[in-house]
Order: C-alpha cells, then structure tokens, then sequence
C-alpha cells in the first residue's frame, strides 16, 4: 500500500511538471533604426497552423504570452507596412524570451497571415479581423465571408450580397486601402484575405464616413483568377448574376467584373393616407386604396482594371467603372376615396419610368519614401446622364381630372483630385496631411408644362492635418480641417460662398487587450446638394408641388460618442451612444399656396438625435456556431421655423450562423430602424432571412428564403406637416417567402506576391437630379 502511494505521488509530479504553464516574451524593432514597434499583431500558432492566442504590442514594443503549455510553436509578427516574420519555437519547456525581434520595412508590398482560429486584435484606431480556418472554408466570396464575422453595426444580406450600415450612414469599402465596390468584394476569393481592417472611428482622410472596411488581400506575380457567383429567384423574377477574372504578369494587374442584376414584380402596390389644410380654409382628407402593378428593374456594373507596381515603393492603377440602371417600370395604380363621402372616388396612376448610366474614370499613384513617408494622388472623373418620365392621372368615368407629364434629362461633370502627405513616427506617432478639391457642373431640362434649364456650378475644397499620438494606455488623434464650399447657379447674381472650420478629436484609453474605452468628437459641415438647390418647380398631385430652393446655405454638424468594448475567449459586447446637434440643418417644409400646397427645403433651426446601442455575441461552440444580437433606440428631436416634433425609435437585430464540415446554415432577423428627418418618417425594412449553403471545393450551392414567416412585407413612411401629412405603407408581394437558389465557383493559379495597399477613396454618385414622385 505504500508503494501504491508513493507511486501516485511520483506520478502526480511528473504530470504536474508536463503540466507547467510558461510564458514566452519579446520585443519588437524596426529593423532600419531600432525603434520599438507598437501595435504589431503578434499570432501564436502550432506547427500545424493552428491559431493558439493573439496579442499587440505595447508603446514599448512588448508582447507577453502567458499560461503556455510546453510544445512545438510557431509565432507570426505582421504589422501594415512591414514584411511579416516567422519564427519556429521548437521543443519550448520553460519560460522564453525572445530579446529583440527585428521587422523589416515592406513598403507598399504587404503579407500574409494564415490563421486557423478566430481572433479579432483591437487597435485605437481600427479592429484587425482575422476570419477563421473553418469560416474560410464555408465562403465563397469577401461579402459572405463578412457575414461569417458579425460585426457591429456591419449588416449583410446575403441574398443579394449587399453590404450596409445599421441605420444608414456611409460605408467605404476599400481592397488594399484602394476605393471599391460591393462587386468586387464579390470577386474575392477568401482564401486570398488577410484579414479584415475594421475602422469605426476612421480618421479626416476618410471624409464623412462612419464606418470603413479594408480588405487586406494578396497579390500574385504570375497566373489569374477566374470566378462567378449567381442568384435566382424561385417564384419571382430576381437574379444577382456575377462574372469576374484577374490576370497577373510580373509587376502589371488587369481585372474584369461585369454584374447584372434583373427585378421583375408585378405586385408591387401602395396604401396611403392623405390630408391637405388649403388656405381658402378647404379641409380634404382621402385614402389612396392600391391595386397590385408592375415594378422592373435592370442594374448593370462593369469594372475594369489595370495596376503597376513598378516596385516596392510605388504603385500605380487605372480603373474605369460603369454603372447603370434602367427601370422602365416603377408603376402605383388604385382608387382615391374622400374620407367624407367614399361615393366620391376616383382612379390614379402613378408611373414613373427613369434610368442613369454613370461612367468614371480613377487614376491613382503612390510613393513611398524615406523614414516612412508617403505621398498618394488621386484623380477621378465622373458623368452622371440621368433621364426620368412620370406620368400621374386622376379619372373618373375615362374623363381625366388630373394629368401630370414630367420629363427631366440631366447632365453632370464632377472632378475630383487629392492629393496626401502621411509621416510616421516613433512609438505608434504618426502625421498626415491632405488637400481635396471637387468641383461639378450640371446641365439640367425639366420639361412639365413648364421649360425649366439650369446650369449650375459648385465647388468644394477641403484641407486636413491630424495627428495621432499616446501618452501611456492613452491613445489620442487631433485634427482639423477646413472646407469652402462655392455655388452658382445661372441666372443669380448672388453666388454662394462659405468657409468653416472643422476640428475633430479621439481619445482611445485601454484598460486591457480584453477591453478599452473610447470618446469621439468632431464638427463637420454638410453642403445643400443640387437637387435641392434647383430653382424650379415639379408638380407632384393636384394638390401638391415640389420646388427647389437656390438659397440654400451650408451647416455645420456636431456629434460627440462614446464606446465601451470587452471581449473574453467566446463573449464580446460592445456598448455606443452618441449625440448629434445639427443648427440650421436643410430640411423639408410645407407652405399653403391658394389651393396648393407647395413642399420645399430650408434651413430650419436644428436637428438632434440621441441614440444607444449594445451588441452582444457569443460564439458556444467558436466558430462552429455563433450567436449575435443588437439592440437600440434612437430619439430625434427636429425642430423648424415652423414646427417642432419628437420621435422615439426601438430596434433589435440578430443573427445566428451554424457551420458543420461543408454546411453553413444563416439566419438573420431585422426590425425597423426609422429615421426622422424634418417633419418625414421614412421607415426601415422588418425583414428575415434564412440561407442553406454546401460548399464542395471551388463549387458552393445554396438555397434560402427572404421573409420565409411573412406574407405582408411593407415600408411605411409618413409626413407630420401641419397643412398636408400623409401616411404611406408600400408592399411589394414577391419580397415575402421569395426562395431563391445560388452557385458560385471560383479558382485562381499562381498566388506568391504580396498585396497593394492604396491610400485613399474618391467617387462622385449624386445625378444632381430633382425628383417627381410621392
């Protein structure tokens, strides 16, 4: 019996010892003048590549990983604008430190990282996403592999392969830092992603942009790749069809992507709720009681692409985009009842028939210099050609009352140039400074009764300098920018002219890798857009005209937030609110005209909105199956010259991804976020989707429905105006249990070089157009 004792003893102590947890450490430098790196994304893998734990470095350049148990490891350091180094820990027993690790300058060039297990690093001024060996493998694409991730505010309907914001805003989508659209992130093949760069406080360089996502993807020097994803519709005429290929040859690039994507419904159908207050005292309330019509849709987006880096500290590239949209049939037709006498009744039809087609060119060069400098030149043109015809009848007895016939063809010429200056320093410090400057000129043919031609004129400019530095766990950015915004319109004697001042300021404090807290404030201004300047008049119903407003001035916004993350092994929240003032903002207003009601813009006294949000996801089995839900409010307040109202908006969204060997089941739930601007409510989608994908090689089929446990998907919209407010629910039937059918294929061949990274993002998509409809 005492030897059975003694013998556990001795055993208990050797698993104890093999059970030694170790810690190993290092240092990390710039490797041409010693430096101490902060921020590198240091990954600790097996010799078999799986992703073991992820850490920064510190303003010191330190890393530490703690509780390792005894092995084989692998350590990858990768950090933008540096070769990524690989360093073999074989036969690690105790603890190790590694002294000085030494990264070497990659100038333009970027490298890879292979990761096999999720890991999000979080950095003051964007997240470094790392997708999954698993969330890989169920992928097609960028757009479903971003799916996959679930981050906050981050939406994807991968129906349509549609990427957007939360509540709206503006979203930039970058490859390599360079400007793209939803199409090409299409064209990505996951096995090609780095990572993804999330910024949710993206610096002055990215303009008004809440949110910007970068994928960071490689690049070969030889071979191609080839690709197409397409959708169908089961039951309605929908499809989402894309082609896409790439072609490399030593140092040039060239791509091609062509998307088209066809609507056909026909029961698409409106209910409103009208009521005008005339000045002559007449009181008319009646209800629009809608008949099923005919909406068709035909979008088409080609891109092509050539780039040459000529070597590692130069880059240039050329891409010519054409977009275009034609939708021959956007039609509402029904009975109009007096609310009072429902005898008096009569049919309406409103038709509108509109089409654009917006060709671009983008001509891009960067230089990297000495002691990390770089220099970036951007030039983009763009014209805008827009034609729309709309048609609104009132009859009764095949006697036309009402009739309405406007036509409107618009041209616009923008030029956009920047040009950015961008130093780093020591210990994460870094200065930048940028100059943009567009200007547009519009030619414009209104033709409803009245010949209406404008020529207009506007300019903006825009300069920035910011600086980002850190003092201890405390990260700050500083900046200011000031913008001139110009505007003339033929025919005034008066041209518009303002110049402002707009500062903007971070503080990012970090508590632990596991959580930090950060506060965000910046003035900004929003100029009036074209459409709105346009000193004409269109005719909406018998009852109400649209007319724009040539005096329209520039206003300045303030927005102030604050953000609270914490993340823990498979736990992650994240808490936001936010404040936004906005005096003299440009919004919509009512005014009586005899027995017409005439809707305009102004700048009224302010806007303001109070909102909140929490996201919380958890990952029970990793990245097997995750789970995430968000939800929020949002309280506006919009005060004009002439009204003042309040509107209180509840949200919640949720997502559910469960993937199996070569299955990958989504669900994805939406409830309306409605935004209140002036005196309208525009409503948000209550949607849900429900997605099945088998991914077999190259080749993935999938079968999903949109709205599969609804059968009255609508968007209600509504106007609070004193003297004509409305209420508006709009259906489109196909949109309920639509199942669909998809199959993507893609391959490529010859992947060794490393990728791009391109500074900045410039494009020009307003017509410059007024609208005509309800």
């Amino acid at each position: 019996m005492k030897r059975l004792l003694i013998a556990i003893l001795m055993v208990s102590m050797v698993q104890g010892v093999f059970a030694q947890k170790i810690e190993i450490k290092g240092t990390v430098r710039n490797a041409t003048d010693n430096e101490a790196t902060e921020f590198v994304n240091v990954v600790l893998q097996t010799t078999d590549s799986v992703f073991v734990n992820g850490v920064s470095t510190n303003n010191h350049g330190s890393f530490i990983f703690n509780k390792v148990e005894a092995g084989n490891y692998r350590l990858v350091l990768s950090s933008v604008g540096y070769n990524t180094q690989y360093i073999t820990l074989n036969g690690v027993k105790r603890n190790t430190d590694l002294g000085d690790i030494l990264l070497e300058d990659a100038s333009v060039a970027l490298e890879g990282v292979t990761i096999n297990g999720s890991s999000q690093i979080s950095r003051p001024d964007r997240k470094l996403v790392f997708p999954s060996e698993r969330q890989m493998k169920v992928s097609t694409n960028g757009v479903n592999l971003l799916q996959e991730l679930m981050l906050p505010r981050i939406q994807v309907n991968p129906m349509n392969n549609e990427i957007g914001i939360s509540g709206g805003g503006e979203l930039q989508i970058r490859i390599n830092g360079a400007k793209a659209d939803i199409n090409e992130i299409k064209a990505l093949r996951p096995a090609d992603i780095i990572r993804i760069e999330y910024h949710d406080n993206p610096g002055l360089r990215y303009g008004n942009a809440e949110i910007v996502l970068d994928y960071i993807v490689r690049r070969p020097d030889t071979g191609g790749s080839f690709g197409t994803d397409l959708s169908q519709g089961v039951n309605a005429m929908w499809g989402n069809y894309n082609v896409f290929g790439k072609v490399n040859h030593k140092k040039s690039e060239f791509g091609l992507s062509y998307y088209m994507g066809p609507r056909d419904f026909y029961g698409m159908y409106r209910d409103n709720e009208e009521t005008f207050r005339l000045a002559d005292g007449n009181t008319i309330q009646r209800v629009e009681k809608g008949e099923p019509s005919h909406a068709m849709l035909f979008m088409q987006n080609l891109n092509v692409s050539y780039s040459l880096q000529a070597s590692k500290n130069s880059l240039f590239s050329a891409t010519f985009r054409l977009r275009g949209n034609n939708q021959p049939n956007w039609d509402y037709q029904g009975v109009l009842y007096n609310v009072n006498d429902e005898t008096d009744m009569v049919n309406m039809i409103d038709r509108t028939k509109n089409s654009w087609t917006r060709p671009s060119l983008d001509l891009y060069y960067q230089q990297n210099l000495k002691n990390k400098q770089t220099l970036v030149f951007n030039l983009v043109g763009t014209y805008n050609r827009e034609k729309s015809h709309r048609i609104y009848q009132e009859s009764l007895h095949n006697e036309i009352l009402t009739d309405i016939n406007n036509n409107v063809l618009g041209d616009k010429y923008s030029l956009i140039a920047e040009a950015i200056y961008e130093k780093q320093f020591s210990k994460g410090n870094a200065l930048s400074f940028g100059l943009q400057h567009t200007q547009s000129y519009s030619n414009n043919e209104y033709r409803n009764g009245h010949n209406y031609d404008t020529r207009m004129n506007q300019g903006n400019s825009y300069i920035f300098s910011e600086y980002r530095g850190k003092i201890h766990k405390l990260d700050y950015r500083l900046g200011v920018s000031l913008t001139r915004f110009y505007y003339n319109q033929s025919g005034n004697d008066k041209p518009s002219e303002k110049y402002n001042v707009n500062p903007k300021a971070t503080l990012h404090y970090t508590f632990s890798e596991n959580s930090y807290l950060r506060w965000k404030a910046e003035v900004f201004n929003t100029t009036p857009s074209l459409s709105d300047l346009s000193a004409i008049e269109q005719t909406v119903d018998s009852f109400q005209i649209r007319r724009g407003n040539p005096n329209l001035k520039s206003y300045m916004c303030y927005r102030t937030e604050l953000t609270y993350e914490w993340k823990k092994g498979i736990f992650y929240s994240n808490l936001w609110g936010a404040y936004d003032y906005r005096p003299n903002a440009i919004m919509d207003e009512k005014r009586q005209e005899g027995n017409k009601i005439v809707q305009t813009w102004d700048n009224q006294k302010d806007w303001q909105k109070l909102s909140g949000r929490l996201m919380l996801r958890v990952g029970p089995i990793w990245d097997m199956l995750q789970l995430s839900f968000t939800g929020g409010v949002n309280h506006y307040m919009s005060h004009g010259n002439n009204y003042s109202h309040t509107y209180t908006n509840w949200y919640y969204e949720g997502q559910a991804s469960f993937n199996y060997k070569r299955f990958s089941l989504f669900w994805q739930i939406n409830t309306n976020w409605n935004n209140f601007w002036g005196e309208t409510l525009s409503g948000g989608e209550n949607i849900q989707i429900l997605g099945l994908y088998y991914k077999y090689k190259d080749l993935r089929l999938g079968v999903g429905a949109f709205n599969p446990f609804t059968d009255n998907y609508k968007v209600e919209n509504e106007n609070w105006n004193q003297f004509a407010s409305y209420k508006t629910k709009s259906y489109i039937k196909e949109s309920s249990r639509m199942f669909l059918v998809s199959l993507s294929y893609n391959f490529s061949f010859g992947r060794k070089f490393k990728a791009t990274q391109r500074k900045v993002n410039n494009s020009d998509n307003e017509s410059g157009v007024m609208s005509t409809g309800k």
